[in-house]
């Protein structure tokens, strides 16, 4: 069976969420542990397919999917820094400045983005247990939120890039058909 972008689609199954998977994690750290099981998923069936130059592309204007790669991954290391307490460190400010940088390997994008998944995956089970509604600062002006909000946050902010790059990368395989 066919997308409509001319890739055979993969076996049917329903998104991790409706798969009765980790029933033992708390209701919103699962939910998390889905959008990040849903964001590996749709990356590779509609990026693994890309060359190293379709990664670093920018048709229309748009940020390149190399960029929405690394900042996946690389705000998940953030966001759950200040879930779990902390403030950020030098190498994570300096590596949220080169997130648009050229040049990166697309062994080294995948990597740095699955590596980044599996990272977060765990730092969220640690926080499953939780107090969901414990007071969290973000950012240089300590805005407030909660251990809850950053974890809702991570998923959402998780499938926003998701959904983008998803997109260049249909925009990208129709310019190839």
């Amino acid at each position: 069976m066919s997308d409509g972008q001319g890739r055979v689609a993969p076996a049917q199954q329903p998104e991790p969420w409706l798969r009765g998977t980790l029933t033992e994690i708390p209701t919103v750290a699962r939910a998390v542990l889905h959008a990040l099981e849903l964001a590996l998923e749709d990356v590779n069936r509609w990026c693994e397919s890309l060359s190293e130059a379709d990664l670093h592309a920018r048709p229309f204007d748009l940020a390149p999917i190399a960029f929405h790669l690394r900042h996946i991954a690389r705000s998940l290391d953030r966001l759950l820094a200040y879930a779990e307490g902390h403030q950020l460190t030098n190498d994570q400010i300096a590596a949220l400045k080169s997130e648009m940088d050229p040049g990166a390997s697309r062994e080294a994008l995948f990597v740095e983005f699955n590596q980044g998944l599996e990272l977060a995956a765990q730092r969220v089970r640690a926080l499953a247990g939780s107090d969901l509604d414990q007071p969290r600062a973000v950012g240089k002006k300590q805005l407030p939120t909660s251990v809850g909000g950053l974890l809702v946050h991570v998923a959402d902010h998780t499938q926003r890039h998701v959904g983008q790059t998803v997109t260049t990368a249909k925009i990208l395989l129709a310019g190839k058909s």
